[in-house]
């Protein structure tokens, strides 16, 4: 690690208050350039390890940079991976307090739940279909805590790779049969569609990118374990929501998932 462990902690309670007061900070990189991705996911594990003091309880896991055209602009080989928290959760059709918010945005993804463990590394695509539940529509709304969105990824990481609030839909699906790179997707925003995409903008596959967290994981002796509930990173580009829009995700096979932004 290139900083000291009260510093990981420092920061974690700069981040965890940022977020809590919705009150945005400048990127914790400005302070501390020498931090390196070590450093970035022990912030990340120490803002968990804070939560779960506090009691909140973590609802599930979820990917991010997960388009090979943004690994490549930003210089990386892997996707980014945080965690969902219990008071993130929001049913569907649920409103949203942009009060609570710095500058949320929302993408549409694909959720999977397992039924079996997955141990990395070595897992591929075939074994998280083999090891999946059920898949179902879900719209993932983040809130980077940095000041106008100014940010490096190693900020991005330490920050929970944004992570705020999700809405999972109530349609779910076997992947039996279920042709997860063609699925489309729209959201629709007041009534206006203002983004759209296929499941293949996820790593070709959004299989592909739940079997690259569990190797990544794997890497740190982590396991997937049955029942993780799993966002598998953006269909779509991040569409910027202010109170008073409703917004509508609209998958081909797997119906839609609806939320109201207020005050």
């Amino acid at each position: 690690m290139a900083i000291e462990n009260d510093i990981v902690d420092e920061l974690a309670l700069r981040l965890d208050t940022a977020e809590l007061d919705a009150a945005p900070i400048a990127k914790i990189t400005d302070d501390y350039p020498e931090m390196d991705w070590h450093d970035a996911y022990a912030i990340q594990d120490a803002l968990r390890a804070r939560k779960e003091a506090a009691g909140v309880t973590i609802a599930g896991l979820k990917m991010g940079l997960t388009s090979y055209a943004k690994m490549k602009q930003m210089g990386v080989e892997d996707p980014v991976y945080g965690f969902l928290t219990d008071y993130g959760r929001v049913q569907d059709g649920g409103d949203i307090s942009c009060a609570r918010l710095i500058h949320p945005k929302v993408e549409a993804e694909i959720a999977f739940v397992l039924k079996q463990d997955l141990i990395g590394p070595g897992v591929r695509m075939e074994d998280v279909l083999a090891a999946t539940d059920h898949v179902l529509p879900a719209v993932e709304i983040i809130d980077s805590r940095y000041e106008n969105f100014r940010f490096d990824l190693k900020s991005v990481v330490a920050d929970n790779t944004s992570a705020a609030r999700f809405v999972a839909g109530t349609t779910t699906r076997p992947v039996a049969g279920l042709d997860l790179a063609s699925i489309k997707v729209e959201i629709v925003k007041n009534g206006e569609v203002v983004a759209s995409g296929t499941g293949d903008a996820v790593l070709g596959n959004s299989a592909e990118s739940v079997a690259m967290l569990a190797n990544l994981l794997g890497v740190r002796g982590i396991a997937l374990k049955a029942g993780t509930f799993i966002l598998a990173g953006a269909i779509t580009e991040a569409i910027a929501v202010a109170p008073g829009d409703h917004i509508e995700a609209r998958y081909s096979d797997l119906g839609a998932v609806t939320m109201r932004f207020t005050d």
